[in-house]
C-alpha cells in the first residue's frame, strides 16, 4: 500500500495502547472467520475477496499461509494475459484488479453510458437487475476465474470461497467463476472443488480478527507466560513493547 511499506503499525499502536498488537492483512482473517463459521472440516480453503481491490486469503493443511514476508494471496496484482474473452485489447496484458475489481467494473459500466461511481453503485445496478451490469459482473468472474485455474493446479484447494461486496451482489461473479475454473484446471484438481459465496458475510473478518487474538494467546510460546506490558513513566506516553516482545508483524491489506 503506497505511503505505508515498511511501517511498523504494531508499534504505532502501542504508543497509545500499552497492549501486545497483531496487524494481519484483511483477507487473511476473512479466511480464518469463514473456515471457523461455515467450514470447520476445510483444511484447504482459498477465500477470494473481490471489491475496490481483489485479494486471497490462503489456509494450506488447516493453517494460514501468510508466506516468507506475509505478502501470499496477493492475487490482484497478477498480470492477466488477452484471451478471446478478455475486454482488454490483444497484446494487453493487465493486471487482475485492472480488470475485475469493483472500481474495474464501475469504469467499464461508465463507459458504457451508465451513471455509477464505485463498487456500491455497481451492487446497485445488478440487485436492481440491469442486464449491462449483471453480464459486466459475470466477465469479471471469468477473468478472476482465469488466475483462479492456475491457482487450483498449483494448491489443489478443496473449496474457493467468494467474498467481498461484489460477491454479495449476487450470483454473477460465482457463475463467471465457476464457469472458467472448472473448465480451464485439471480434472483431479476439480474432482471435488468447491466454489461457494461466502456464508459469513460481514461478520468474517471480526470472527477471524478474535480466532487470531485467541490462537495467539493460547500457542505455545505465549501459553507459558502473561503478556508483557511496558511500565511508562509518570505523564509520559506509552512506551512499545521491546523487540523481542511477542507480536506479528505482518503488514496492511
Amino acid at each position: 500500500m503506497p505511503g505505508w511499506d515498511r511501517f511498523d503499525v504494531p508499534r504505532y499502536v502501542q504508543q497509545s495502547f500499552d497492549v501486545p498488537v497483531l496487524v494481519d492483512n484483511d483477507v487473511n482473517i476473512l479466511a480464518l472467520g469463514e473456515q471457523v463459521t461455515s467450514m470447520p472440516t476445510a483444511k484447504d480453503l482459498i477465500f477470494v475477496k473481490v471489491a475496490t481491490g481483489i485479494g486471497a486469503g490462503i489456509i494450506a493443511g488447516g493453517q494460514l499461509q501468510r508466506g516468507a514476508q506475509g505478502s501470499a494471496g496477493d492475487m490482484g496484482h497478477v498480470r492477466v494475459p488477452h484471451s478471446p474473452d478478455s475486454p482488454h485489447a490483444p497484446g494487453e496484458d493487465r493486471d487482475l484488479e485492472d480488470l475485475a475489481s469493483g472500481s474495474a467494473i464501475a469504469a467499464s459500466l461508465r463507459a458504457a453510458g451508465l451513471d455509477v461511481a464505485d463498487s456500491n453503485g455497481v451492487v446497485d445496478l445488478v440487485r436492481a437487475g440491469n442486464t449491462t451490469a449483471i453480464e459486466a459482473t459475470r466477465q469479471a468472474g471469468r477473468v478472476v476465474g482465469e488466475v483462479l485455474a492456475t491457482v487450483v493446479n498449483l494448491l489443489n484447494p478443496s473449496t474457493i470461497v467468494l467474498g467481498g461486496s461484489i460477491a454479495r451482489a449476487g450470483e454473477h461473479l460465482l457463475a463467471g467463476v465457476r464457469e472458467v475454473v472448472y473448465r480451464r484446471s485439471i480434472p483431479l484438481a476439480t474432482q471435488h472443488l468447491a466454489i461457494v459465496q461466502s456464508q459469513a458475510g460481514e461478520r468474517a473478518a471480526v470472527i477471524g480478527a478474535a480466532i487470531m487474538v485467541i490462537r495467539e494467546v493460547l500457542s505455545p510460546r505465549t501459553s507459558t507466560h502473561a503478556w508483557p506490558r511496558s511500565q511508562p513513566a509518570e505523564g509520559a506516553l506509552p512506551l512499545p513493547l521491546s523487540p523481542s516482545a511477542p507480536q506479528r508483524r505482518v503488514g496492511l491489506a
